[in-house]
């Protein structure tokens, strides 16, 4: 029997009320997972990745031992990452359910990966900037958040639209622990005797619609940003030669 064969005969089995809920619940855990952990990670890494900085935290050790973190984090394939948390939470007694669970292991791999993002952001600002705020008195953590993030948002983006739809891929691991996600709907659908083309078929096209959405609200920032620095750029330069 033909591919085509198959998808006409089971089309209409598969694609029914019940079926298209428990696909579009997958696909919002998917969604959810990926997004808390995702922010989460985001949050982690920004302090991360400031300690990292000598203007901010002049204390060598501790900027070691963060480095160490992130670049371990960053190394530790995501799979082996997330059993280790999973088998972390059952030997601590810990009852956590498994979003939480897949979720923290989502946050700790993206708050090494963001960690490092920031960090090249902000050293992309060219120091004299901060030293010309200190001067004027602003306070380490007053530049870092009124003059350097602002113009390092944009070196940051791109990257975080990128390292967030990798993320994405990455949770269908989550089947390993039981969460319900998009992969573990595709499976257990297969297992109910539907062939495997239509049901990783039809989780395929949910991921590409997840992804390509993300992909398009990502360059909308990156254009949203830069129309503000166009409009901004101006009257900067103007300042600056009055000065």
């Amino acid at each position: 029997m033909s591919a085509w064969d198959i998808l006409r005969d089971e089309a209409p089995r598969f694609f029914t009320y019940w079926n298209m809920v428990f696909l579009l619940r997958a696909a919002g855990n998917t969604l959810a997972l990926s997004l808390t952990g995702c922010a989460a990670g985001y949050a982690a890494g920004f302090v991360i990745a400031t300690l990292r900085l000598d203007r901010v935290n002049p204390l060598a050790p501790l900027r070691w031992l963060l480095t160490l973190l992130v670049e371990a984090l960053r190394r530790i394939p995501f799979l082996i990452l997330l059993l280790s948390v999973f088998f972390a939470f059952q030997l601590s007694g810990a009852k956590a359910e498994l979003f939480v669970i897949a979720a923290t292991a989502v946050a700790l791999r993206m708050s090494a990966l963001a960690a490092e993002n920031i960090r090249a952001g902000l050293e992309s600002i060219h120091r004299t900037q901060w030293e010309a705020a200190l001067v004027m008195n602003f306070s380490a953590l007053g530049t870092l958040t009124r003059i350097v993030l602002p113009q390092a948002w944009r070196v940051i983006l791109p990257p975080s639209t990128v390292h967030t739809l990798s993320m994405i891929k990455e949770t269908s691991l989550a089947v390993q622990i039981g969460f319900l996600e998009l992969t573990s709907a595709a499976r257990t659908l297969n297992q109910r005797g539907f062939s495997a083309l239509l049901c990783y078929g039809t989780v395929l096209l949910l991921y590409f619609v997840i992804s390509w959405s993300i992909g398009r609200f990502g360059r909308w920032l990156e254009a949203r940003l830069a129309t503000r620095a166009a409009t901004a750029a101006p009257p900067a330069a103007a300042r600056l030669a009055a000065g």
